[in-house]
């Protein structure tokens, strides 16, 4: 996925392949497989390009992640000890940006309650 998301148009498998290589030799039908188990599993989204495929991520590597997070949340039996054992290991900058993008998601304030 990662090579997938570093590119900004869709790809074929032989051009993942080259790609890949420059790490370790792969064979074809490897790389093959696991974007047609990727898209399988609905990753990645395939066009026709002739006689292949051209294959393009279908969530960038923030909604990716952030699935996940959300996934690993729902599994816990406390949410809430969850979420506070994850936020004390965020750095203080981190936080920082949580909270604005909290404030942010909660919107405008109507009032105050009185």
């Amino acid at each position: 996925m990662e090579r997938m998301w570093s590119r900004s148009a869709p790809a074929s498998v032989r051009e993942i392949l080259v790609d890949l290589q420059r790490d370790r030799d792969l064979a074809y039908m490897t790389v093959k497989t696991v974007m047609d188990t990727l898209h399988r599993k609905g990753l990645l989204s395939r066009e026709p390009d002739g006689r292949a495929f051209r294959y393009r991520p279908t969530q960038t590597r923030e909604q990716y992640t952030a699935s996940h997070m959300g996934e690993v949340l729902a599994s816990g039996s406390d949410r809430r000890a969850t979420l506070l054992h994850f936020l004390e290991q965020i750095p203080a900058e981190d936080l920082a940006q949580l909270r604005e993008a909290l404030d942010q998601a909660a919107g405008p304030q109507t009032g105050t309650a009185q």
